[in-house]
């Protein structure tokens, strides 16, 4: 024990403990690969380079952001390392890449053993559902920067393709179908905007809502959706063109980081699947329409663009896979951007 340290607010034990309990949620994320454990200086990985012709690696990293408060108002810390796993590994394999490892990083006010295990839990969990292993992490306890029950998480994640079946959308061309596949929820955007809206407090969080069939805190903290496996999935069967991560920035910024010049996304508004949560907020902080699909994925958690002769296999192989999806729009010729009309 570190007397001098703990005076000045950080307990060493504390974080001692904290490996221990969260040694049993890394272990279940073990893949092919993971050479090292838990309290080294680095993770160490050896990555199966078969079948490849020009193996390259591809990286993500993000964090949870604001939705982070509606966890500490509930104190329910073991779904929010899902999201931050889904930021970083959705990203990733939207560019073809096939997530290997994740590491994360927590700081907190003060190092509660049992809440970091929590949050570890979520990772793990999250790392099960991509199939990547975690391999290291940082867990920094930052007296008088945090409050004492707060954190900020974040995470990184490296994933491998194959050069030559990299996703950029420079396939995409005018006539390609737009398919939708549905997200869980607000995922982990939007919440600055949504906590000013709804004026968030455990009260309200906690409030039953027929519309959304749970409280308002169940879905608001409903974890990112990943969507690895269903992608890897459609790209071995059917191939796509392109794939659009909906994170912050909704349809206008994220749609069109896919589409190469000259190609114009046009999106059909009746077809979105936009869900309940967001007839909500739209209501209750009167949005512009344009301001929701700026901002909100509005039920759309990937929008992937194929070639029209493969949209109903696509379809075919994502409902497959467990996914709902539904075409949404097609592109066209123009300048490189989205309509929706």
């Amino acid at each position: 024990m570190n007397d001098s340290y703990a005076a000045a607010g950080v307990d060493v034990n504390a974080g001692y403990k904290a490996v221990e309990l969260i040694k049993e949620h890394v272990a279940k994320t073990t893949v092919p690969g993971v050479l090292s454990g838990l309290g080294g200086f680095g993770g160490v990985f050896e990555p199966d380079f078969t079948g490849m012709k020009r193996p390259v690696l591809i990286s993500g990293t993000d964090g949870v952001g604001t939705k982070l408060k509606l966890a500490f108002l509930l104190d329910r810390h073991n779904t929010v390392g899902i999201d931050c796993v889904a930021m970083c590994v959705n990203d990733v394999a939207c560019s073809g890449a096939k997530p290997l490892f994740f590491l994360d990083y927590i700081a907190c006010g003060k190092n509660v053993p049992k809440r970091i295990a929590e949050i570890v839990e979520g990772i793990a969990q999250g790392c099960v559902e991509a199939g990547c292993a975690l391999i290291g992490g940082e867990t920094a306890e930052m007296p008088g920067f945090y409050d004492e029950d707060e954190y900020d998480l974040a995470g990184f994640c490296v994933g491998m393709a194959d050069y030559d079946n990299i996703i950029d959308g420079s396939k995409i061309a005018p006539g390609d179908v737009l398919i939708s596949v549905a997200s869980s929820g607000v995922h982990s955007n939007g919440f600055s905007l949504i906590r000013k809206i709804l004026g968030v407090n455990i009260s309200k969080l906690s409030v039953y809502l027929d519309d959304l069939g749970c409280t308002l805190g169940d879905a608001l903290l409903t974890p990112t959706k990943i969507y690895v496996k269903p992608i890897m999935k459609l790209i071995s069967t059917t191939g796509v063109n392109g794939i659009a991560h909906i994170t912050g920035g909704g349809y206008y910024e994220n749609i069109p980081r896919m589409l190469p010049q000259g190609v114009r996304a046009v999106i059909e508004r009746k077809a979105v699947p936009v869900l309940p949560i967001f007839d909500l907020i739209k209501s209750v902080g009167n949005i512009p329409e344009e301001d929701m699909f700026g901002t909100f994925n509005m039920g759309t958690g990937l929008c992937i663009a194929v070639a029209p002769e493969k949209a109903d296999e696509a379809l075919r192989v994502l409902e497959q896979a467990g996914e709902k999806a539904v075409i949404i729009g097609h592109t066209v010729s123009g300048d490189k951007g989205v309509d929706i009309c």
